[in-house]
């Protein structure tokens, strides 16, 4: 039976831990998946204009 006590023990103490974690609220946890959507979509226009920048003047030297 010991090979099962590890297991027992990690859960026991996954739990324990999981109740000291100080969860956000709902409105934070709102505000802030809008921002990580915002600059996820600046960043991702961000990158495609500058490789179609890039792109074009590759395209101009070649």
């Amino acid at each position: 039976m010991a090979i099962l006590q590890k297991p027992v023990k990690f859960i026991e103490e996954v739990k324990a831990e999981l109740t000291k974690v100080s969860w956000p609220t709902f409105d934070s946890l709102k505000s802030n998946t809008w921002v990580v959507i915002a600059l996820s979509l600046f960043l991702a226009l961000y990158i495609f204009l500058v490789d179609k920048g890039l792109s074009y003047l590759v395209f101009l030297l070649y």
